[in-house]
């Protein structure tokens, strides 16, 4: 799995929807994006 940062740069949408979207969606801070 991608770091958050590969996923930053390798648009992210993708990556982040791909892997765990709901997560990342309950907690913005972890993502890095707010």
């Amino acid at each position: 799995m991608p770091t958050i940062n590969q996923l930053v740069r390798h648009g992210r949408e993708v990556e982040v929807v791909k892997s765990k979207s709901p997560a990342m969606q309950n907690c913005p801070q972890r993502r890095g994006v707010c």
